[in-house]
């Protein structure tokens, strides 16, 4: 971070010569009683003072005993007494004449302390409303941080997972190290780029590379440091830090959260905003007008919600350039991996691309936790490295909470959750080729979880057909599907496994035209949003109650179907979920290697998919 001027000691010096003043009046003000001459000279001549002090305007000194306020000390104002020194020598006071002080002195003691508060009161008002940017006490200041060339140390290699996206900002690098380049044939570098991505996958990281690559200085400033309860303050700050960056360039200027100062106006006003917000997204849109790229400035920027940014913040001229930095593959997870294990002390026998495989989802911050966590578990049981259980274990604690060794379980609860555990991963072994069973366990977990049974995809993909989909759903319904089967009536349990596949099964027949009796009309329509699928709103297209009806019996029908195959299946495979159930039982948890060793121990079948053989079984596509 830049260096910044240091501090003027004057104002402690003020500071401290007031302490002082204030201590001398309060010390003097506590020992000293104010008398009037009088009822001085009726002491004197009772005996009471035991010294004198006489100057020109007053008489102070100390009596023999405290009086009723219990105050030794006294002072009186002088008048003229010829008497005075012989009353004193009658009752042998002692008495000194303190002379008075000089003019010169009289004047600085006055002078002094108004000059020192006149200095410190200019100094303020200097800082505060005239002498460089801020005005109003450093108000209307930009709050961002500046980051010089030396102290950015983050590259291209520090980012990982995101190769295309690298490769586009990369000509953002080239254009800061040799901008003559670009406007040679009368093109011109983009204005401003959108780093537009789910929370978590670095897209601040990938700002502060590209400063680090073109060796620029980098300002930083979050979106919501516009925003303050004074009216006005917002406008000024963002002139204060276009300001900045024409005085910096070649730099990077950057905005996180920009949503929060660039939200749609027609949505802020319905949903409670102010005139503030939009003075400063004015104010914004006009700097970004008259910002000239060519001058060495690239501004960035950063949401993980874009669908609710103003269209005029969007427009060619000002983010020319959207950049989708989303969650990283199996290969970026694992090289994002790569970059994390630097930090730990690794095992050897670690395998990245493993631990890559049993992270989908997971963004390049789930995976940094992850390590982290690894590395705590293995210095919890004082291992000299992080293996491969310590991962595991991470992941567990990641995906499904933290584990509840000491609930007590009833015996019927333990075995049901045990068969409910066993029907998911029967299925899932046999309907979902593309996935791998990692590991099942009975064992509580988190706020309500009371097992869960970890699944490895052996590929990314993308898109599912009709086939794979009736499967997914299947594999939802095998846990009540074996406790119905097994166990002669359904539980509680299957509760959220109920909640996602009806959410799948009415998407194909209101999204995806997967019903013959509804057909290809989109009737429900789901906002793009960078944000956790459970949190995505939905919009339902108007539709008549016949329309309704027929969406609720197809969503039916397609979990019966899936249900009886999900039944189909695990009754092909009775003796495998029996002795699963009750191997969980006595050890509560399966890894991978246990389950393959039953399944070939229990069934010939191999591992190979499973198609539905009517036409009317197929149901869906996804993604």
């Amino acid at each position: 971070m830049g260096k910044s001027k240091p501090r003027s000691p004057l104002p402690y010096l003020v500071g401290f010569f007031l302490i002082l003043l204030a201590l001398n009046f309060w010390v003097v003000r506590e020992n000293t009683e104010l008398l009037s001459y009088s009822d001085f000279l009726a002491r004197v001549e009772r005996g009471e003072v035991k010294d004198v002090r006489i100057s020109k305007e007053a008489v102070s000194g100390v009596l023999k005993t405290a009086g009723p306020t219990g105050k030794k000390g006294f002072s009186a104002i002088r008048i003229e007494d010829p008497q005075l020194i012989s009353l004193l020598q009658k009752q042998q006071v002692t008495f000194t004449a303190e002379p008075e002080m000089p003019f010169w002195f009289k004047a600085m003691l006055w002078a002094i302390p108004l000059l020192l508060l006149f200095r410190f009161w200019s100094f303020s008002m200097k800082r505060g409303f005239g002498e460089g940017r801020g005005g109003l006490l450093g108000l209307t200041r930009s709050k961002a941080k500046l980051f010089i060339e030396k102290d950015i140390t983050t590259t291209f290699d520090d980012v990982a997972g995101v190769d295309e996206a690298k490769e586009e900002l990369s000509e953002v690098v080239q254009f800061l190290e040799n901008p003559e380049r670009f406007s040679r044939l009368g093109g011109r570098i983009p204005k401003g780029v959108l780093l537009v991505g789910p929370p978590g996958t670095g897209k601040t990281l990938m700002a502060r590379a590209i400063a680090g690559e073109a060796k620029v200085p980098f300002l930083s400033i979050n979106g919501s440091e516009f925003i303050e309860m004074f009216v006005g303050l917002g406008a000024a700050r963002v002139r204060d830090l276009f300001q900045q960056a024409r005085d910096l360039a070649p730099c990077i200027l950057f905005i996180d959260e920009i949503d929060a100062v660039g939200k749609l106006r027609a949505a802020a006003v319905i949903s409670g905003g102010n005139e503030e917000k939009e003075q400063t997204l004015g104010q914004l849109l006009a700097e970004m007008d008259g910002f000239d790229s060519s001058k060495g400035v690239i501004i960035l920027a950063a949401t993980n919600r874009p669908e609710i940014l103003d269209p005029a913040l969007l427009r060619a001229g000002r983010f020319d350039r959207q950049v989708l930095i989303d969650n990283p593959d199996q290969r970026g997870r694992a090289q994002i991996l790569k970059v994390h294990i630097k930090k730990i002390k690794l095992d050897p026998k670690v395998s990245l691309e493993n631990i890559a495989s049993l992270t989908p989802g997971f963004s390049g911050a789930d995976l940094a936790n992850l390590v982290n966590e690894a590395a705590l578990f293995a210095t919890r049981r004082n291992g000299d490295s992080v293996s491969d259980a310590d991962f595991d274990k991470a992941i567990e604690r990641i995906v499904a909470g933290l584990e509840k060794h000491s609930r007590i379980m009833h015996p019927d609860e333990k075995r049901r959750i045990a068969y409910h555990e066993m029907g998911h991963a029967t299925a899932s072994l046999v309907l979902g080729p593309s996935e791998k069973v990692h590991k099942i366990s009975i064992v509580p977990r988190g706020l309500g979880s009371l097992g869960y049974t970890i699944r490895r995809p052996t590929e990314d993909r993308y898109l599912l057909d009709e086939d794979q989909m009736i499967r997914k759903i299947a594999v939802l319904l095998g846990g009540r599907a074996a406790e119905t089967l097994f166990l002669n009536s359904p539980s509680t349990g299957a509760a959220d496994d109920l909640v996602k596949a009806t959410d799948l099964a009415r998407s194909m027949v209101t999204r995806f035209g997967m019903s013959d009796p509804i057909g290809l009309a989109a009737l429900e329509d789901r906002e793009l949003a960078f944000i956790t699928p459970e949190m995505v709103s939905q919009t339902r297209i108007p539709i008549s109650e016949e329309t309704a009806k027929n969406i609720d019996h197809e969503v039916k029908n397609i979990l019966e179907k899936a249900l009886r195959l999900a039944v189909k299946e695990l009754s092909a495979n009775r003796t495998f979920i029996e002795k699963g159930a009750q191997k969980l039982m006595e050890q509560e948890t399966l890894d991978e290697k246990d389950i393959l060793e039953l399944w070939e121990k229990c069934t010939t079948k191999k591992l190979t998919s499973i198609k539905t053989t009517s036409q009317s079984e197929k149901v869906t596509a996804y993604r």
